[in-house]
């Protein structure tokens, strides 16, 4: 494993609180400089950071400039009792946007909806010629989409040609030329009317429900909440900044899901061994590891219809099969994610180790871990990976980023190279004919090489604040809680104390796997916990009872039979200087 740089933020000017204190204690003025870390300062955005009011802090969606017009069509359709078809992706967050928008239809009196979600393996990403033709002998005359649509172009015009009108909903990346639809909602338009352009895919998709609601039935809108917690699964499972709207939306999804009546969730959990419930209340960690991993399973593996059916499933029974199905499939993922992975480890470590971009590709790579396998060879060597599948006439592949390089710009440079292509700055899938994959390779390699101008980029650990142990105490961690729910932007706190003293060490769990100590500072006679998850291998027989230390840190809250303590969950650590 690399050595990682540990970057501790600037102290930055905190103005303002929202606490009752006059001046704020010690453990409030830590977290307004973690809030000043965020770009959060002023009493006003401190104020409003912390509060949550649904009502106030919901975005208008008619502020879209396009959603008059796709009401009008969606209400024209009902009317005329035309036949509707969602057009959704395959990941969680296309699928929760798909069975949203699917009962928002329903709930609202529309009796013509089907959902029609691309196969992976055949069909990838976006509509395509033979899905439309299918919608066409199905009699469709609308079609919505959910988180795609932004890139089709082509297939828009079609649709046109077969008589079937579309209306895109999306907040992928937007391209030069766009789609002629009826009408289009995507947050990332210059035009889009919309301030917050941070929306998931199915954050875009309740924006029309809410809106459809509005006109149709504003009575009953207090009906659309239950569906938060299916927009709080798609948001955090497609990592958009957790800012602003979003971390409203997740924030009283999480309260949804807590008692979510839907059997097919509960089914999963109960299968999964998940632990969510009104006792046990959910994080955006536990549906970032643990929800929407199983729901993009069932896509990655075989067709995400699993996932769409178990999410909207009203029989227990066949919710238990289904979730038992799910189950199944996501560890199969694992374990082939976990193949391919070492395979990948050997190029990166052998040809491309002195490269700025690690290319990888084979035949017999499913598509659906592609992008798992990316992004984990991104975070190990620290490089942008493109990891591909050769199909007979065509590659397929995923591309996972580094901070410093947004890659969807890099594939746009690209772009008469490629038959379609979509992501974001991150993250992006491509698909290209066989002739061209060695020039797309050398130009995006190029590309690549010349924005990091020959430097060598070490990973990083980002450290909010360097504390003491004495700022250890359950005050801090309780205003640490007021800061969720956590995600990308307002990830949780990372701390740095130094000087610790190792009391006892051992590594627990199946396999050895972990890495626990008790640790003191001198000047303080707290002895705290801490435990470094899949660190045992990595840091045993570095350190021993006696060393100091120096490490980064999440504080947690550690409950066991009835006891509650502060727990540190250890980043990183590294043997103190002095």
């Amino acid at each position: 494993m690399m050595q990682r740089n540990w970057n501790v933020k600037k102290r930055k000017d905190s103005a303002g609180s929202e606490f009752k204190n006059n001046p704020p204690s010690y453990s409030e003025s830590i977290i307004l400089q973690l809030l000043a870390s965020r770009g959060i300062v002023g009493n006003d955005e401190v104020e409003k950071f912390f509060k949550f009011d649904y009502d106030a802090d919901i975005g208008n969606p008619f502020l879209f400039s396009q959603m008059e017009k796709a009401v009008n069509r969606i209400i024209n359709a009902k009317e005329k009792n035309e036949k509707i078809a969602i057009f959704g992706d395959y990941d969680a967050d296309g699928v929760t946007a798909s069975a949203l928008m699917f009962e928002t239809f329903s709930q609202l009196g529309f009796t013509r909806v089907i959902t029609y979600i691309p196969d992976r393996q055949i069909e990838g990403y976006g509509m395509n010629r033979e899905a439309l033709n299918f919608l066409k002998k199905e009699k469709v005359n609308l079609i919505v989409t959910v988180d795609c649509g932004i890139t089709n172009k082509e297939e828009t015009v079609l649709a046109q040609k077969l008589g079937i009108d579309i209306i895109i909903t999306d907040h992928h990346h937007v391209p030069e030329k766009l789609p002629e639809a009826v009408a289009i909602i995507n947050p990332q338009m210059e035009d889009s009317g919309y301030a917050f352009k941070n929306l998931a895919g199915v954050g875009v998709a309740f924006k029309l429900a809410q809106a459809l609601y509005q006109k149709m039935d504003p009575e009953n809108i207090e009906k659309l909440k239950w569906s938060l917690d299916l927009v709080a699964i798609g948001t955090v499972g497609d990592c958009v900044p957790l800012l602003s709207e979003n971390r409203v939306l997740v924030k009283y999804g999480l309260v949804v899901l807590s008692k979510t009546r839907r059997v097919g969730l509960l089914e999963m959990f109960k299968v999964g061994r998940i632990k969510i419930g009104e006792n046990d209340f959910p994080d955006t960690r536990k549906i970032a590891f643990q929800v929407a991993p199983r729901i993009n399973a069932a896509g990655r593996m075989d067709h995400a219809n699993f996932a769409y059916n178990l999410i909207l499933e009203k029989n227990r029974v066949k919710a238990c099969d289904l979730a038992l199905e799910i189950e199944d499939k996501n560890q199969k993922r694992q374990k082939i994610t976990s193949e391919i992975v070492r395979e990948v480890r050997i190029l990166a470590e052998g040809p491309f180790k002195d490269k700025e971009l690690i290319f990888a590709e084979n035949e017999h790579w499913p598509i659906g871990v592609l992008g798992l396998v990316a992004g984990k060879i991104t975070e190990e060597f620290h490089k942008p990976a493109a990891v591909f599948q050769k199909q007979p006439a065509e590659f397929v592949g995923s591309l996972r980023s580094i901070p410093q390089i947004n890659i969807i710009e890099k594939i746009e440079e690209c772009a008469e190279l490629l038959k379609k292509f979509g992501g974001h700055s991150q993250a992006a899938g491509v698909t290209l004919k066989q002739e061209n994959f060695h020039l797309f390779c050398e130009k995006f390699s190029r590309l690549i090489a010349q924005e990091l101008g020959g430097k060598k980029i070490f990973p990083a650990v980002e450290i909010d604040l360097e504390i003491t142990s004495r700022d250890i105490n359950w005050e801090l961690l309780m205003e640490i809680k007021k800061m969720e729910p956590f995600g990308k932007e307002n990830e949780e706190p990372v701390f740095l104390v130094r000087n610790l003293k190792i009391q006892e060490i051992k590594i627990v769990g199946n396999g050895n796997k972990h890495l626990k100590i008790s640790i003191m500072a001198e000047d303080s006679p707290k002895v705290f916990d801490a435990i470094g998850f899949g660190m045992g291998e990595k840091f045993f027989r570095l350190i021993k009872s006696g060393d100091k230390v120096d490490l980064v840190v999440n504080l947690k809250e550690d409950e066991w039979n009835g006891n509650r303590k502060i727990q540190l969950h250890i980043i990183d650590l590294r043997k103190s200087e002095s």
